[in-house]
């Protein structure tokens, strides 16, 4: 029984109780710094701030922000929520420094988002790891750890791996034999990887798996011959993998993700695909083996795309696309089977146009 005089909230209510100041980030779950001045917020925002004593203690939605939080504006569209706003200080474009309230300081900057991101992060620093084996982890002898990475306890580390220095292992992570990890990386709970090579600050969200075998058999007479995975997966700096996605290791050359990519949750990545640089990966995107994605390609959610297909740099791919075609540079894609927008939009204008015909 729970008792509510006394000042314990019942058990329905536990966690529900809001912050007395508002501010975004509950500090049970994330670390908070600060307070800054108008001109630190401007410096990490890249922007410029008038001069102004005042004090900045954490960050909000323009509608629920404070005289003493932060806010943004990037859409246009949300500007009536400007004038109304209560914060002390909003991230704008200099084109919207005039529509900033008086009771604001206006903190200008041209990449808005970006600015605000990094004001972000100012406020709310990525909290710290514990460096160290704990001693419930279950380290292979010849395991070469950094004495400023961390392995939680229950992860696994196997024999040769490497862990490069300030990098973290969560609990019940398994690190399969010879796998490398760069600096800064974190490996997610319960992830698992094998036959894996990371870089540098490449993030994997919880139950990622990395360098399983490909989905590859060849038929028989008298059935399925699984064909032998000899590659690698190869991840490359500045990545991040959401939580359940698949990578399969190459069959006869290596799987690979380019720097600076972006992957969804519940993403599958087939035997041999190559992904460019920073490219983009909505969830539940499956890509089949051997297909290649050139730098900067953004596909949406539930796109398929079969094997052995080349997409082009710059391309765009929309969700739910059925891609069964190489791709050229730059196009967009819409449907299934994927084609270009323009033509997917006439397509649909003109089957709405007969469905209202009357009938003959």
């Amino acid at each position: 029984m729970s008792n509510d005089k006394a000042g314990s909230l019942s058990p329905p209510h536990w966690g529900l109780k809001q912050m007395p100041d508002q501010s975004v980030g509950d500090e049970r779950f994330y670390r908070r710094s600060g307070p800054f001045s108008a001109a630190q917020l401007a410096q990490a925002a890249g922007g410029t701030a008038a001069p102004s004593e005042r004090m900045f203690s954490g960050v909000a939605p323009l509608g629920t922000a404070m005289a003493h939080q932060v806010s943004f504006l990037d859409n246009r569209r949300y500007a009536e929520a400007l004038d109304a706003t209560q914060a002390g200080a909003v991230i704008v474009h200099p084109d919207m420094a005039g529509r900033v309230p008086a009771t604001a300081t206006a903190i200008l900057a041209v990449a808005t988002y970006e600015g605000w991101a990094r004001v972000m992060a100012l406020f709310h620093p990525v909290t710290p790891e514990r460096p160290g084996v704990h001693p419930l982890a279950l380290v292979a002898p010849d395991a070469v750890i950094d004495p400023t990475a961390q392995v939680a306890a229950f992860a696994t580390v196997g024999a040769g791996v490497r862990i490069g220095a300030r990098s973290s292992v969560a609990g019940y992570a398994i690190l399969g034999e010879g796998v490398v990890v760069g600096e800064d990386c974190r490996i997610g709970a319960h992830a698992s990887l094998s036959h894996a090579v990371l870089g540098n600050r490449v993030f994997l969200f919880p139950g990622v798996r990395i360098g399983q075998e490909g989905f590859s058999f060849a038929h028989t007479k008298t059935g399925f011959l699984t064909i032998p995975q000899l590659g690698r997966v190869l991840i490359e700096d500045d990545v991040e993998v959401g939580a359940n996605s698949c990578i399969d290791r190459g069959s006869i050359q290596d799987t690979v993700i380019g720097a600076g990519s972006r992957i969804d949750n519940l993403v599958q990545i087939g035997h041999n695909v190559r992904l460019g640089r920073y490219c983009v990966v909505v969830a539940q995107v499956g890509i089949s083996g051997s297909t290649v994605l050139e730098d900067f390609v953004q596909v949406g959610g539930q796109a398929a795309f079969a094997g052995h297909l080349r997409i082009g740099k710059g391309a765009r791919v929309g969700a739910q696309a059925g891609v069964i075609g190489d791709v050229a540079p730059g196009a967009i894609l819409l449907g299934s089977p994927a084609q270009p927008r323009y033509e997917f939009f006439r397509q649909a204008a003109l089957l709405k146009k007969l469905s209202r015909r009357p009938p003959h």
